[in-house]
């Protein structure tokens, strides 16, 4: 197998690209105007018609739509084409309110294995190679995506789902896995239960791909360390298509994103206005072929940077970094704006796990925010006034990092509930309160 999965798309001229993607873009706000109302009004609304979009260059011209149309158009509000032209639907978890369900065709399927597959080729994988995903399947988009990724490139294809920790390690040790396939705290769950069982010499994986919820470089090396593996990134949404928009390169200095299938800009969250590369901003997609569920200038939320540098790869795709945090998850405390990732940071840097939980609240009209942390194994405080100091140590690191003081808590190992999918970091209880309120 070549080094690139589609070296004439991957390694095209930014040039080239632009045109492929103006291209596209012309035909699919056609598409979307001719078959989906909710796009002709929004169209319509902003004086707009197929004909004034010639290009990228006149992208911006498009109104935006967020994850609030999405819900709104539940379920067929935004389909493209005709409910038997559709062959699958993934669906979001809806825990924050009415489920998001996105439609594919045949084709879209296969563009989507397609970037999945390019994701798994960049990790090095091969047909000679064994994939484990334990990514959840069903409606969740991330066992499907990387299970059909892992059949385009030809690999061996273990699709063990999320759970059953004791099969994982059976299966990964009996069948040889060489890559897995999950989110990056199951991958530290993992890494701890071989230890546990003393297997890490029967392992022969080499490569992991993680993504679904958001991880630090210092989870990263930690990860790497205990599984003796390179963890690559993977991104992806629901509403988009699934894991698979983009990927990491052995580079792992940004995701590639397959631009012949998305277009991605960076605008000011607050004003909506574009940001030229380099500066950070919120994310935003367009898809350019996918015909079911086709979205059109959709605000992720996700914080990042946008990157052209040139990579060792060979990959011209544009790069996006790591998400930064998002403009909806992100806590306002005292304040100060805190994202989850600020605290996994500290923490790893001071030699502890990422196994941690933050609970906000409001006392008396004031926020306050918590932290338990667990300690290592291997580390665990000598007495009452090392666990103390310890806690104080923290407290000082955390309030450096976010201005703010945080409450810090050290726990036994295991105490925090491990997940098998995305872990809950952050209880906000001021946001329970305040759901209560709206439901009486």
């Amino acid at each position: 197998m070549s080094n690139y999965f589609n070296p004439e798309i991957e390694t095209m001229p930014v040039e080239d690209i632009k045109k492929l993607q103006s291209r596209r873009l012309v035909e699919q706000v056609k598409h979307v105007y001719d078959n989906v109302e909710f796009y002709r009004n929004k169209m319509d609304e902003a004086g707009l018609k197929p004909e004034d979009i010639h290009g990228i260059e006149d992208l911006h011209k498009l109104p935006f739509i967020n994850k609030d149309d999405l819900r709104d158009q539940y379920p067929y509000g935004l389909l493209g084409v005709p409910l038997s032209d559709c062959v699958r639907i993934q669906s979001t978890s809806g825990t924050t309110g009415r489920r998001v369900v996105a439609f594919y065709t045949q084709d879209d399927i296969n563009i989507w294995d397609t970037c999945c597959a390019r994701a798994i080729v960049a990790a090095g994988g091969t047909k000679d190679d064994v994939v484990h995903v334990c990514y959840g399947y069903g409606l969740f988009t991330g066992g499907p995506g990387l299970n059909g990724g892992s059949h385009m490139v030809g690999s061996l294809t273990l699709p063990m789902s999320s759970g059953n920790t004791d099969r994982q390690i059976q299966f990964m040790t009996d069948l040889g896995s060489t890559i897995l396939c999950c989110t990056p705290s199951y991958a530290a769950f993992l890494g701890e239960s071989i230890k546990e069982k003393g297997v890490k010499n029967q392992i022969k994986l080499k490569a992991g791909i993680f993504g679904a919820e958001a991880w630090t470089e210092e989870m990263r090396h930690n990860i790497e360390e205990s599984l003796g593996i390179k963890a690559y990134d993977i991104y992806g949404l629901t509403e988009i298509s699934g894991p698979g928009v983009s990927f990491e390169c052995s580079e792992q200095r940004g995701m590639h994103i397959n631009e012949d299938h998305f277009i991605a800009e960076i605008i000011d969250p607050n004003t909506g206005e574009v940001l030229p590369e380099g500066e950070k901003g919120e994310l935003v997609f367009t898809c350019i072929t996918k015909k079911a569920f086709p979205l059109l200038r959709y605000r992720t939320r996700d914080i990042c940077v946008l990157s052209r540098k040139k990579c060792s790869c060979g990959r011209t795709h544009i790069r996006m970094s790591k998400p930064l945090g998002r403009s909806d998850d992100m806590m306002v405390v005292k304040g100060v704006n805190v994202f989850p990732s600020q605290i996994e940071t500290v923490l790893l840097n001071n030699g502890y796990e990422a196994n941690y939980q933050l609970v906000v609240d409001r006392i008396n009209n004031s926020d306050t925010i918590s932290c338990d942390v667990e300690w290592t194994p291997e580390n665990p405080p000598a007495d009452e006034a090392d666990k103390a100091g310890r806690e104080r140590k923290l407290v000082s690191s955390l309030k450096s990092m976010l201005g703010i003081g945080v409450e810090v808590h050290l726990v036994e190992p295991k105490t925090i509930p491990r997940s098998e999918g995305k872990a809950v970091r952050v209880i906000d209880k001021r946001n329970l309160f305040e759901d209560s309120k709206i439901g009486k």
